[in-house]
């Protein structure tokens, strides 16, 4: 393989030349051989927004001349367009500041600017780190990645959710069906109603997750290596944060407190832990349908669901929910994500946390994997739901629990009797309550009507 010799301030490194990248990032490849897990594609896309913002700053503030400015600018659209996705190699497992990541981003955009000049005028350190640390910019990338992601993935999907859950909830709102507290068999309820409490679910996570925002609209910028500044000229966290916010069209904002924004990672949890809110309230809606869906002759059997693909390698004919059990594994895995963005904020040390790598892979994963299974269960198991109405009745009828129509009349203690005697002796309510002289077949067709009780 042809080679070049690339130096930083340890020494010289041989990189494959087919590579746009330096000395830094052949370091860390080499040493830290750990896992699949690379960078994520959309922190990197953030560290493309966020280079050129900086050269854009310091351009603005009389750092950094037009024509070196001009070709960051040119090499950070690149990355942005995933022109150069291959030139990001490193792993995860890496320095817990991402500093070889911010490196990575730094030769690869020096030497895109340098071909392009067709000389050497970009340094990585002195000209697209300029008025950086790794310690300022790898927090931002990840505010910048979390905010576009939350935008751009998670939000349309869960809005087409909320859409298809909005139509079933008004196509079902005269449907009645019995409903169930503890498993066990209660009082009715329109399958519209129970439908608007997965609505309002997503509506509520939705606004959580909206709420997370804000501290995520901070930026470190301008904290350099321990939040005080040094090496970044006045203004810069303000210029760079409105460059930012230009180039994204997003309300990105400078951190007040510097030393809070290196050494703290709280609002990556508070938001992270917005998402876990989401994944619980999807796990309670795919197990509500594929609790509803189960059978089709030995199980609830109250409602259809798309039938995709076969359910089993001996059984013939057997098709399962497997849309529910994809989307329930994705709740598992964000709530394990949830555990480590926790553990991982606690850890910062003085002024810098060093787990920043691990908190973006899982924050970015989760609304990845939120987004994808979100759609792909409404595209196809949710947009196919209907009811089965003949079932619901028919459970509807049978349900003992629909006795709690006749207490105003009886009283809750002969109620009971009357349930307990339908329950043991496999009588209907009618049948029961007539044995018990509590009412007379006339009477009782007069006082009991369960497609009322909602």
């Amino acid at each position: 393989m042809e080679q070049r010799i690339e130096h930083d301030t340890m020494g010289e490194v041989a990189v494959p030349a087919d590579k746009l990248w330096g000395a830094q990032t052949q370091r860390s490849f080499e040493n830290f051989p750990i896992g699949e897990e690379k960078m994520p594609p959309d922190l990197i896309h953030a560290f493309g927004v966020l280079k050129e913002a900086c050269a854009a700053a310091n351009h603005r503030l009389g750092t950094l001349d037009t024509r070196r400015y001009q070709l960051i600018q040119s090499a950070c659209q690149a990355i942005r367009a995933g022109e150069l996705a291959e030139q990001f190699p490193l792993s995860v497992w890496q320095t817990g500041s991402g500093t070889q990541t911010n490196m990575n981003c730094n030769e690869v955009i020096a030497h895109v600017g340098n071909a392009q000049a067709g000389e050497t005028l970009l340094h990585p350190n002195d000209h697209v780190n300029l008025s950086q640390s790794s310690n300022d910019t790898f927090p931002s990338a990840l505010h910048i990645a979390a905010v576009t992601a939350l935008h751009t993935r998670l939000e349309p999907a869960l809005t087409e959710m909320l859409l298809c859950l909005q139509r079933l909830e008004t196509d079902n709102q005269t449907v009645v069906k019995t409903g169930r507290t503890h498993l066990q068999d209660a009082v009715p309820i329109t399958f519209g109603q129970e439908i608007s409490g997965w609505r309002s679910m997503l509506e509520h996570a939705r606004d959580m997750i909206r709420a997370s925002l804000a501290g995520l609209y901070e930026l470190a910028l301008g904290g350099t290596a321990v939040g005080t500044g040094l090496n970044a000229p006045p203004g810069f966290d303000a210029a760079a944060a409105e460059e930012v916010a230009r180039l994204t069209g997003l309300p990105f904002r400078p951190a007040p407190n510097k030393f809070h924004a290196l050494s703290a990672r709280d609002g990556l949890v508070f938001s992270h832990g917005a998402l876990k809110a989401l994944a619980a309230d999807l796990m309670k809606i795919a197990n509500d349908v594929r609790w509803l869906a189960s059978g089709p002759r030995c199980g609830l059997g109250e409602i259809f669901i798309p039938e995709n693909e076969p359910g089993s390698s001996i059984m013939p004919g057997k098709v399962n929910p497997t849309q529910c059990e994809a989307l329930t594994m994705v709740a598992v895995q964000v709530m394990g994500n949830d555990t480590v963005m926790g553990v991982a904020a606690s850890q910062g040390n003085f002024e810098l946390n060093v787990y920043l790598p691990v908190m973006g892979y899982n924050y970015l994963q989760s609304v990845r994997l939120l987004s994808d299974a979100m759609r792909s269960f409404t595209r196809r198991c949710l947009s196919g739901l209907t009811p089965n109405r003949e079932k619901m009745a028919e459970n509807l009828h049978r349900s003992l629990m629909t006795v709690t129509a006749l207490t105003p009349l009886v009283g809750y203690e002969n109620g009971a009797k009357i349930a307990k005697l339908a329950h043991q002796e496999d009588l209907s309510l009618k049948e029961a309550a007539v044995r018990l002289g509590l009412f007379t077949p006339e009477a009782f067709e007069a006082a009991f009507h369960p497609e009322t009780m909602i």
